[in-house]
């Protein structure tokens, strides 16, 4: 079936967003000599991980920004990696710091989450940014993927006051920070999970449908309203007769007819996630020219 739905193209708007961000990132050199900086540290050898690690670097670099790699044995301590990244925390001329999950079992997440310095943290992961935005505050990072939703819907529907969002996925990295931004913008907000009792039920009420949930296929057609907004995050390897392919948590193609606008997978929210970040270290660096922020 041929589907009537708007297709939101992630990849067009995050080339234009990395596009504007390099003129940015070039007028900021030009007129202050700050070259914005991202350091990316990753420890290990999980080809996930390395793969999202060069991509992250590519596009710093495409966007006129100047990039910096850590690549750490996977033998590594978490006194060794705290000592890098007390390190960077200290070099002024890195502007926006990340360090590539997951890591090593012999290393806490969290306790190296914390150790980033919250005005370097452009994952928007540090407990800090996580209050700040719990708050309402605009000060803050926000996370990537949820930034880069957001963008999505108001591409969509520049008002989303009064309507009624959906997010599927409770985690730190997308649901819960996606839940605080559809508040902020006057939605009515219902955070489900897979543990949710009809998670249908709820969907079949929302103008909004955000999905983040690691589950393929999860929402079916009959899960959504006519006109819905659907924002699927999920990225799922599914095994094919000549192969494998990337799939969303949406049934595209039994949602499509129904909605009127959907983001595909691949090509939706996946590259405005890069972008996104990209964004997050052009304001590190402007934060750090002003001295709304100082670098300690």
């Amino acid at each position: 079936m041929v589907s009537d739905a708007k297709l939101i193209d992630g990849k067009a708007f995050a080339r234009r967003l990395r596009h504007d961000i390099r003129d940015q990132a070039q007028g900021l050199h030009a007129r202050h000599g700050v070259l914005p900086t991202l350091a990316v540290v990753m420890v290990g050898e999980d080809p996930a991980s390395a793969v999202y690690v060069r991509n992250k670097v590519r596009a710093t670099e495409e966007a006129g920004m100047r990039s910096v790699s850590h690549h750490l044995p996977k033998s590594t301590t978490q006194d060794e990696l705290l000592d890098l990244i007390a390190g960077l925390n200290a070099d002024q001329s890195v502007h926006g710091l990340l360090v590539q999950l997951p890591l090593p079992e012999q290393i806490d997440r969290d306790a190296i989450l914390d150790a980033i310095n919250p005005e370097k943290d452009v994952d928007g992961f540090h407990i800090v940014n996580a209050g700040r935005l719990a708050v309402g505050r605009q000060d803050g990072f926000i996370p990537c993927t949820p930034m880069g939703c957001m963008m999505l819907l108001r591409s969509v529907v520049p008002n989303l006051a009064g309507l009624h969002a959906v997010v599927i996925g409770c985690s730190n990295i997308v649901g819960r920070p996606m839940a605080r931004l559809l508040q902020q913008a006057g939605c009515t907000v219902t955070v489900t999970h897979l543990k949710t009792r009809d998670v249908a039920a709820e969907t079949r009420r929302a103008d909004i449908i955000v999905v983040a949930a690691g589950h393929a296929g999860l929402v079916r057609g009959d899960w959504v309203k006519e006109g819905a907004i659907v924002i699927d995050v999920g990225i799922n390897r599914v095994d094919t007769v000549s192969g494998s392919r990337l799939v969303g948590d949406v049934a595209f193609d039994e949602v499509s007819p129904r909605a009127a606008a959907i983001t595909p997978v691949p090509g939706g929210v996946g590259p405005m996630t890069i972008a996104c970040l990209l964004q997050n270290t052009l304001q590190a660096a402007r934060q750090f020219v002003t001295g709304v922020i100082m670098v300690e």
